[in-house]
């Protein structure tokens, strides 16, 4: 018997609302068998270009790098300032130093007679790699996969098609290998060049290597393997199994932060002979795609169009959660795991959100357990108290989000070029004038219309958490701010006029042209979405009566201005690569001038006692003579003016309530272990969060059920009177 038109729409009314009753799961991106695993959700935006600890330098590749290698060392994940601590090595070394003749000399002699330092390093015994088929051996102890013809490629695609994995112990030769690979011609490392200026040999090293690789590959790109433990670096050398030394030209105290990034990590040979086969590269099997580290996570899904996976390694090596660090540490609850275990999580699952309101959406429903927060979510999400500080607004809070708050170590300046005639100098005209526009350009306000208050205005050139930063009244610039109830505070404008007209610009008029005076601003800073941060900027100088002519280009062409010296005011920023003020100071240093030299001293800044000082200062270790000399260079700078000092950015991040010990810092990229996470917390508030609305579709079944009688009573009778 057919079912009449009536009847199926009820039918299939029925059925909408019999899925409703399922339809919390909707939404839900992820499987519902993992609702209450220990995993963590998180997002990216692109590929990272790379994953080989040789070649990555970026903060999109360190998420993921920094959770799979392990350099020797790390930094302690709560203590700031930053401080160094073992991670695969037993102890953070102290250099030895030699002269010219061979001769070990004391630890405080003059950096001048310092000919190389030696650092030895020594590994922990038992610490393996991940598992991964590059190690596979069969029953005669050959490695299985480092002889494939290409048809033994066919049915490979992925890391995880190769049928075996195997493993072995991490030793001192793994960490020479790597550190052989920042000069293999092929890489093209983005630290060769400067490592060339410290370790002994590698310049020279990777010339020879150069030669060998254009010798084994014949012109061909892919599939050539340089065997690098046939090839003896001077400058590395292996003491024994777990111990390996590295010598470097002078005192460079500074190479320590270096062997806490990736491009110090372990290497095995085997895993760089195993991705250098025929076939490879064309399936993206290769280290920029696959890593193979012995860090507590290792990479099983890359799939760059919708996740990558991190997923527990199960050979991590013992390592425990801090039991130590800042006072409010404790009371913060980032020590109640102390001495635990780590990691904690067994999974991390980033998937792919190119747009960032869907990524805010997610985390408010709660499928991602973080968040930074946007321009466009900021009011939803923020709120500033009477004081001026920030916390979560009241919405945020009654979801149990927490704000956590951390300054960079980065710096956004605005330049004078100091070769300049009218803005540059070193003499008090000069200086009055830079001073005068350094009090107009409002940064505190900068920050809190353009920023939303994610930011504090810079006193000098170094970043709070940098040895050498100076807090409260002794930390300002007296030639910009006043100490006023307890904090600083800008010197009013009237006190810009005054400085103004003592460089002989009375009322903002240039006296050889009658004229308001011109300044030229250089900034890559284009499209309409910047046009309000320059009227802004114009702003600022008109309240010195001085007109400010923009000039907005591609970055491009900015940086080859820059390199020739046509600018007078110009916008840049720093972003630290370690924690160390001579990271900064540099950018001050004479002889790093961008014109001439190519430096990264964008201000052409040259000034013959700072110079010196920085001389003193960058070999030197952490002292309260080398506190001394540092806040002589800064007050140097401070009254030169080479810029306006600008601001030290703040980052903001959400985190559910779910999500425990998390402390922001900017130097630690392999983070990720310490997290831990409540799962059964979160499978409640998701669901608490996203119950299905069906009053809709209840009323629409009303409805219909409602039209459907008449019918339903016209059919029965048509029915019965068939049947007589």
């Amino acid at each position: 018997m057919k079912c009449p038109g009536a009847t199926r729409t009820v039918l299939l009314a029925i059925l909408i609302l019999f899925s409703a009753a399922v339809a919390a799961s909707w939404n839900n991106p992820y499987p519902a068998a993992d609702a209450e695993k220990n995993i963590l959700y998180s997002a990216f935006r692109e590929r990272p270009k790379t994953l080989d600890p040789a070649r990555a330098y970026s903060s999109n590749e360190y998420q993921f790098i920094a959770q799979i290698y392990e350099p020797p060392f790390q930094y302690h994940y709560l203590k700031r300032p930053y401080t160094l601590v073992p991670l695969s090595a037993t102890g953070v070394p102290t250099p030895v130093f030699f002269d010219k003749q061979g001769r070990r000399l004391p630890h405080n002699v003059p950096v001048a007679r310092i000919a190389y330092s030696v650092y030895e390093i020594h590994i922990r015994p038992g610490i393996y790699f991940q598992p991964h088929p590059a190690f596979a051996r069969d029953a005669s102890g050959r490695l299985l996969y480092h002889a494939l013809g290409l048809g033994d490629l066919t049915e490979i695609n992925a890391i995880g098609d190769f049928a075996q994995t195997g493993t072995r112990e991490l030793t001192a030769a793994d960490y020479i290998y790597q550190i052989k690979r920042l000069a293999h011609p092929k890489l093209h490392s983005p630290i060769q060049s400067l490592m060339n200026d410290y370790i002994i040999g590698i310049r020279e090293y990777a010339v020879t290597l150069k030669k060998a690789y254009d010798a084994i590959s014949g012109g061909r790109e892919e599939g050539v393997y340089l065997d690098l433990t046939q090839y003896p670096l001077p400058g590395v050398e292996e003491v024994d199994r777990y111990t390996y030394r590295v010598r470097i030209k002078g005192k460079y105290p500074q190479f320590l932060y270096w062997m806490a990034m990736p491009f110090f990590s372990p290497l095995p040979p085997e895993a760089d002979h195993f991705f250098s086969q025929p076939g490879m590269a064309e399936k993206n099997l290769t280290l920029d795609w696959y890593p193979v580290g012995s860090g507590a996570y290792m990479l099983t899904v890359n799939n760059p169009n919708r996740q990558m996976v991190l997923e527990r390694n199960p050979h991590y090596h013992e390592e425990l959660y801090p039991a130590e660090g800042e006072p409010g540490d404790g009371p913060a609850g980032l020590l109640a795991d102390a001495g635990k275990p780590l990691p904690f999580i067994d999974k991390v699952v980033f998937s792919l959100e190119k747009e960032g309101i869907p990524y805010w959406n997610k985390f408010l429903q709660g499928y991602y357990d973080r968040s930074g927060v946007l321009a466009e979510s900021f009011d939803q999400a923020i709120r500033f108290t009477g004081e001026g500080d920030t916390e979560v607004s009241e919405a945020m809070k009654q979801k149990g989000i927490q704000l956590l708050t951390s300054v960079q170590t980065s710096t956004y300046y605005l330049g004078f070029n100091m070769l300049d005639p009218v803005i540059g100098g070193y003499t008090e005209r000069a200086s009055k004038l830079r001073h005068a526009i350094s009090i107009a350009i409002d940064f505190e306000e900068r920050i809190s219309i353009f920023d939303n208050g994610r930011g504090i205005a810079a006193q000098g050139p170094l970043a709070p958490g940098i040895f050498g930063y100076r807090e409260g009244k002794a930390g300002i610039n007296p030639y910009v701010y006043d100490w006023v109830d307890g904090k600083p505070q800008r010197k009013p404008i009237e006190y810009a006029h005054q400085l103004l007209a003592e460089a002989g610009y009375l009322g903002g008029v240039d006296p050889d042209t009658g004229k308001p005076l011109m300044i030229n601003f250089e900034t890559p800073a284009t499209g309409p979405e910047r046009k309000a941060e320059l009227d802004w900027m114009r702003k600022q100088l008109q309240k010195l009566n001085i007109d400010l002519v923009v000039r907005a280009t591609d970055y491009n062409r900015f940086q080859e201005k820059m390199r020739k010296g046509d600018a007078q005011l110009y916008d840049w920023g720093w972003n630290a690569d370690y924690p160390d003020p001579e990271n900064f100071l540099f950018l001050l240093y004479g002889p790093n001038k961008k014109v001439g030299h190519d430096g990264e001293n964008a201000s052409n800044y040259d000034n013959s006692e700072f110079n010196c000082l920085f001389e003193r200062m960058k070999n030197m270790d952490n002292t309260p003579e080398r506190q001394v000399i540092i806040d002589r260079m800064v007050d140097i700078a401070r009254r030169d003016a080479p810029w306006v000092w600008g601001m030290h950015p703040k980052q903001f991040t959400l985190q559910h309530a779910w999500v425990y010990n998390t402390k922001p810092g900017q130097m630690a990229n392999n983070t990720l272990k310490y997290t831990r996470l409540d799962p059964t917390m979160r499978v409640e508030r998701r669901a608490a969060w996203n119950r299905p609305v069906i009053w809709p579709m209840v009323a629409v079944l009303a409805v219909l059920a409602a039209s459907a009688v008449p019918a339903v009573v016209t059919y029965r009778r048509r029915e019965r009177g068939t049947r007589r």
